[in-house]
């Protein structure tokens, strides 16, 4: 029998350039360069020539960095290689923001057919907000959603971090409130973690205890979720219609173009990771890290993701991607007993009341 491969339906791009630093922040950044943009760009081109199949893509995802630090004739720039790709007629395109893009930028992301704005909001406590290394006022914040509305935008993105050191629920209760008012279609939620090579790493700012965390997760569900937000996965709620599509992919263990420094892709069997050296990229040596994958990989790869979403893995798409049951591949009766996993005739998930310590349960497929 022959197998067709599906196509590849989804592009990250990634640019790396900011205008600040967060003091929290481990993704591949560097400070704005004018000359370091352009020659940037070329290369990133160049990549996308040189991997591009000419795929129908459907979503695509611009990240970083700060995307929207780029001057105006450089967003110009880049949404003109951007137009080489094939989108499909439903196709979903993000564009990561800061508060600070202005009208003028918006309007060249719409222009250009973007559609999800994702902005970094993270929170609105001063305290915090200059432990971050971040400048933005609850006015800024709200005047930019207002901008994005009255251009057409419908679908917006808010990201809300926790869990710093010194924050009590009441503070978060706050952030959660503000976050509520704008009334996004999505938000993102993340607990800091104090990644090493950052500001707060070489401050040696620390984390908060373990019991606040859990406390300050569960709250921040209960809230969104009373206020018809869909906890879809673990990090991430919607409301009804506005899922991810592109980080769908991930979780669904599909295929995606990754394009620009230290991005990632999964092409024909292969995960593979860029290099975070711009002048190795901007040569045009892209590749720094290769895995090739067999099916037991896949497999595994399967189930840390999937089992990140709400309704876990349909063992039906399991079996017909495989050709083998998932219970023939991992022993999980002792997470069954111990109510770390459910399992029914259509799928296998993990319950929500388990959703805090998911981590410790996906340990369990790594291979």
């Amino acid at each position: 029998m022959v197998v067709i491969e599906k196509m590849i339906r989804s592009v990250y791009i990634h640019i790396p350039f900011c205008k600040n630093i967060c003091s929290y922040c481990n993704f591949s950044k560097m400070y704005y360069n004018k000359d370091q943009v352009d020659r940037y760009l070329k290369a990133l081109e160049k990549e996308i020539k040189s991997c591009y199949k000419n795929d129908i893509i459907s979503t695509i995802y611009i990240g970083g960095g700060t995307p929207s630090d780029l001057g105006e004739d450089k967003l110009e720039r880049l949404f003109k290689i951007v137009q080489m790709f094939k989108l499909d007629i439903s196709y979903e395109f993000t564009f990561e923001c800061n508060i600070s893009i202005t009208e003028e930028k918006l309007k060249i992301l719409k222009k250009y057919g973007v559609n999800r704005l994702s902005f970094g909001i993270e929170t609105v406590n001063d305290k915090f907000l200059n432990i971050m290394d971040r400048y933005h006022t609850r006015n800024e914040i709200r005047d930019k959603i207002n901008t994005c509305r009255k251009l057409g935008f419908s679908n917006i993105n808010g990201d809300l971090m926790y869990a710093f050191n010194g924050e009590s629920l009441e503070d978060l209760r706050d952030d959660i409130s503000f976050i509520l008012s704008l009334n996004l279609e999505h938000i993102s939620t993340y607990s800091l973690i104090i990644e090493e090579h950052t500001k707060l790493y070489l401050k040696k700012f620390t984390n908060c205890d373990e019991e606040t965390d859990s406390k300050m997760y569960f709250m921040i569900c209960d809230i969104l979720n009373d206020n018809n937000y869909e906890h879809y996965e673990v990090s991430n709620f919607a409301k009804s219609g506005f899922r991810s599509k592109h980080n769908l992919t991930y979780w669904k263990n599909e295929k995606y173009y990754g394009f620009g420094l230290s991005a990632s892709g999964y092409i024909d069997d292969i995960r593979y990771t860029n290099t975070g050296s711009i002048s190795k990229y901007v040569d045009g040596f892209y590749k720094y890290e290769i895995e090739k994958m067999n099916k037991y990989d896949k497999i595994s790869y399967e189930m840390i993701l999937g089992l990140r979403t709400i309704e876990g893995i349909r063992l039906d798409e399991f079996y017909k991607k495989y050709k083998i049951k998932l219970e023939e591949v991992f022993d999980i009766r002792d997470l069954i007993l111990q109510r770390c996993l459910i399992i029914n005739e259509k799928r296998v998930y993990i319950p929500y009341d388990k959703w805090y310590v998911m981590n410790n349960i996906l340990e369990k497929f790594v291979r």
